[in-house]
């Protein structure tokens, strides 16, 4: 299957560097370039990307409002966030709105590559305890807890989803949450699936958004 991209970035050199990376790879294709969010929402309708390398940082419709279009646009499109700093709150704010991972525009092209075929496969490309380093580095812009009760969406988890969802709050892979909690791995795996289904999440990323922001669990 090919992967088919769209690369949105106000830089042209950029677009044309990410564009050689990715037409030399046999399972890849450039389907179209945006030099603005804007634009970015309107090709993401028109041709369906399965994968749009997100800058965020463009004048007019920045890349955080154009993720949450290109979203709506077209749901089955994966959004990567290439970011300038590792902790950049454009990372955070990107994630929020849709996107299924972020990467440095300095990252080497074989990283970007499996990046971009792990996220057309479904997956995520931040790794939970990255996911969590980045939510606890902007606590300040999660809710306090102060202002209203748990998210009634919780409700629709059994006790053990629930614990299952803490443990992926916490930064926890696959394995290290079947070790806590006395299960297969297997079994963890088929309990995020349902979580993801049952809260209507996109993957990993935003379950563990989806624990901070519900307030399941707090950033210590």
């Amino acid at each position: 299957m090919t992967i088919r991209i769209l690369i949105v970035d106000d830089e042209a050199l950029l677009r044309m560097a990410f564009g050689t990376v990715l037409e030399a790879q046999p399972d890849m294709a450039p389907v179209g370039e945006a030099a603005d969010g804007a634009e970015a929402v309107r090709l993401a309708r028109e041709l369906r990307p399965d994968v749009v390398l997100m800058d965020v940082r463009m004048p007019g419709t920045d890349g955080i409002e154009a993720t949450r279009g290109v979203i709506r646009a077209s749901p089955r499109s994966r959004v990567l966030i290439l970011t300038t700093f590792d902790l950049d709150e454009y990372a955070f704010a990107g994630l929020s709105a849709g996107a299924s991972g972020f990467l440095l525009k300095n990252t080497r092209p074989e990283e970007l590559l499996a990046a971009i075929r792990s996220v057309a496969a479904g997956d995520a490309v931040v790794s939970p305890r990255i996911t969590r380093l980045l939510l606890e580095n902007f606590r300040p812009h999660l809710p306090d807890g102060t202002d209203s009760g748990p998210d009634e969406r919780l409700q629709r988890l059994t006790p053990r989803e629930r614990e299952v969802l803490v443990e992926v709050g916490r930064g926890l892979s696959n394995t290290e949450i079947a070790a806590a909690l006395y299960l297969a791995e297997a079994t963890v795996k088929s309990h995020l699936g349902r979580i993801l289904q049952k809260l209507e999440l996109r993957d990993r990323i935003q379950a563990v958004i989806f624990a901070y922001e519900s307030r399941l669990i707090h950033p210590a």
